[in-house]
């Protein structure tokens, strides 16, 4: 047995998911999961439709994004996942999809608003939009390019990755993260749902803004502050 067979368990049973939540359609979309000890990850193969996957197809691919195992090719975006690995540390999943909601605010080049609590649960900023990268990084190394888009970014909005931890690529669609793939998962089907709301708010009330910063405050403490009284202890 490989030994890396728990990573390429985590990554399909992650991929899985994203056509269960209806996250993703044919082959649009894919999670990786990795092990930063080993600088490897595991992701889904190239154009491989969902239903037809399997847990051996899943490809083993260096931080550097070559492949280590594996006799597919790995996705499009496996360069993009190794560029986001190797420049945040922590991070143990990431996830891609081109769901509805989310790639339509993608395709606006515009960030969602944070316009309820549902969102202020999660995040106390909007979610990020990168603009369109410059035309010498598309016709160059262009997956490659786009984890640097994403980076940048953050870093232009002072973001931490760590506590926001999805964006929406300007012209393109989401991407996700967290600690585990499940959790870069969890983040994209919330991301997709807090677009949804977002979108319906504004086909009600097109002047409808931004949440007040108290509001914001308190619903994103009570989950996430030093004295936390969400859910259970």
């Amino acid at each position: 047995m490989s030994k890396y067979q728990h990573l390429r368990e985590a990554a399909y049973l992650a991929n899985l998911q994203l056509p269960e939540l209806g996250l993703v359609l044919f082959t649009f979309g894919n999670v990786s999961a990795a092990d930063a000890d080993a600088g490897v990850f595991a992701i889904k193969p190239s154009g491989v439709p969902y239903a037809d996957l399997r847990e051996e197809d899943m490809v083993i691919v260096d931080f550097d994004g070559k492949t280590v195992e594996g006799r597919l090719r790995p996705s499009s975006d496996t360069a993009t996942h190794a560029v986001l690995y190797k420049n945040w540390p922590g991070i143990g999943g990431i996830a891609h999809t081109h769901s509805v909601y989310a790639t339509a605010w993608a395709q606006a080049l515009s960030p969602i608003p944070l316009m309820g609590t549902t969102h202020a649960d999660h995040l106390t900023c909007d979610i990020p939009c990168a603009p369109p990268m410059d035309d010498s990084r598309i016709t160059g190394n262009y997956e490659y390019e786009t984890g640097f888009q994403i980076m940048d970014h953050f870093r232009d909005l002072d973001l931490n990755y760590t506590q926001t931890e999805m964006v929406l690529v300007g012209n393109h669609a989401p991407f996700t993260w967290g600690k585990t793939p499940e959790k870069a998962v969890y983040n994209s089907a919330v991301l997709e749902n807090l677009a949804h709301m977002a979108y319906m708010s504004r086909l009600i009330n097109p002047s409808a803004g931004r949440m007040k910063d108290s509001l914001i405050k308190k619903h994103h403490d009570r989950k996430h502050g030093q004295n936390a009284y969400y859910g259970q202890k």
